[in-house]
């Protein structure tokens, strides 16, 4: 593993993955110029060992490296951990993309790639909220609560039934989107334009990928919390969201 000084004024650590050398070059000087620290893993073995040793603020990942995919490492990282991911791919097709949204990832671009725009979607996702730890939150601020279910927008925390649900900086948006109007129902394109601050274009089956995954996380601890208006978009269930 590969391990670059250069430190932005945020202090922001991006973990490369990919089992390109040249690509990781051109990739990690693009980073550096704009000021990030780069680490460079050349395998998902490896780059499971670098987010344990260095807790990187973003991960480029590719999809197809030996050892362990990119997709086994997000399945692998989403387990633990809500670190944003940008997949960096040469895999176009459509399925490819949704399944890298389904699994956690916050962003997914194709090779070949603009660098200019590769730094761009990583600015925009650091610019997203993370989760904050609870000594972070003060006694006082906002939450949101519907049913079983309770959102702490400061400490970006979600609770269901009691037990913590672990969300992406996406996921969590959407979900605050619907919580903060529970009775009203939002098309695809209202929630895209609510949940990503960067106003980009966002397909209806990505939108739907990432609330699928909203409600697996939550079904998962046994609360169903949102339902589907069919040919509308999405709302909150007004009844007892318990299963």
């Amino acid at each position: 593993m590969r391990v670059l000084s250069n430190t932005s004024p945020g202090g922001h650590t991006i973990l490369v993955v990919d089992d390109d050398p040249p690509l990781r070059e051109v990739v990690r000087y693009a980073l550096t110029r704009e000021g990030f620290r780069v680490l460079e893993a050349a395998d998902g073995v490896a780059a499971l060992a670098a987010v344990e040793a260095h807790d990187p603020d973003l991960l480029v990942l590719d999809v197809s490296m030996p050892e362990l995919d990119g997709f086994s490492l997000c399945r692998t990282l989403r387990a633990r951990s809500d670190v944003p991911i940008l997949f960096l791919s040469s895999r176009a097709d459509e399925l490819d993309r949704v399944l890298g949204l389904e699994l956690g990832g916050d962003d997914y671009v194709t090779k070949p790639f603009s660098t200019r725009e590769l730094v761009t979607r990583v600015k925009v996702i650091l610019r997203r909220p993370r989760a904050a730890t609870p000594a972070a939150a003060s006694p006082d601020h906002e939450t949101l609560a519907r049913g079983p279910l309770r959102l702490d927008p400061e400490a970006h925390r979600v609770w269901a039934d009691g037990q913590e649900v672990s969300l992406t900086a996406t996921e969590f948006r959407l979900l605050e989107v619907l919580m903060r109007r529970p009775s009203r129902v939002f098309t695809r394109e209202e929630l895209g334009a609510r949940a990503y601050p960067d106003a980009r274009h966002v397909s209806g089956r990505t939108l739907d990928s990432h609330v699928r995954r909203i409600r697996q996380k939550l079904r998962d601890v046994g609360v169903d919390a949102i339902e589907t208006v069919h040919g509308v978009g999405y709302r909150m269930r007004e009844e007892d969201a318990r299963r």
